[in-house]
């Protein structure tokens, strides 16, 4: 991906890497605040769990582990370790959680064509900007989902309460309340 960096994609990428960066932080917290003001208390709080477990857990604690070295000569600025792409990880999980909680079921697979390019769009913008190598940013993209969904699946009976059901997915069956004894 060595030669000129200008015109759109370069466009593009410095947007990406914004986005990741300061605007990464303000988008899940605007999430949150908008949960919280619908009241939706178990959604805000599977929301804060996720994001925290993939960019603080998954993501640093690769990276701790890893210490992977990054690719040379990056052309925006970048912390320690390479592996896993933290952007790549945050923009999945948004992805994953938008998904899942703000979107209504019947509308989920238009949402989830449209993460994945978002996702892939990071994902090339990282490598593109010499910030990461492509393994990185797969891996970070799955680390992002891996941790929302299982924090969304760890949450989901109290979700689907809070929603009337809403954020089952397809296939998944709605367990019946336990009967009553001798009845």
């Amino acid at each position: 991906m060595g030669g000129p960096h200008r015109g759109a994609p370069a466009a593009a990428a410095a947007f990406l890497n914004w986005f990741g960066g300061p605007a990464g932080v303000v988008v899940p917290l605007a999430l949150l605040a908008f949960l919280l003001v619908r009241r939706r208390w178990w959604s805000a709080c599977c929301l804060l769990t996720a994001y925290l477990a993939a960019n603080l857990l998954v993501v640093q604690g690769l990276k701790h582990l890893v210490d992977r070295p990054r690719p040379a000569d990056p052309l925006v600025r970048v912390d320690h370790g390479s592996f896993p792409s933290g952007h790549a990880a945050a923009a999945a999980a948004l992805v994953v959680l938008a998904g899942a909680l703000l979107v209504p079921a019947a509308r989920r697979r238009a949402w989830w064509c449209a993460g994945a390019l978002f996702t892939s769009a990071m994902m090339w913008s990282r490598t593109w900007l010499h910030a990461h190598w492509l393994s990185d940013t797969l891996a970070g993209a799955l680390a992002g989902a891996a941790a929302a969904l299982l924090v969304w699946r760890a949450f989901m009976p109290v979700l689907a309460r809070e929603e009337g059901g809403s954020v089952l997915p397809e296939g998944v069956p709605r367990t019946a309340p336990p009967q009553a004894a001798g009845g």
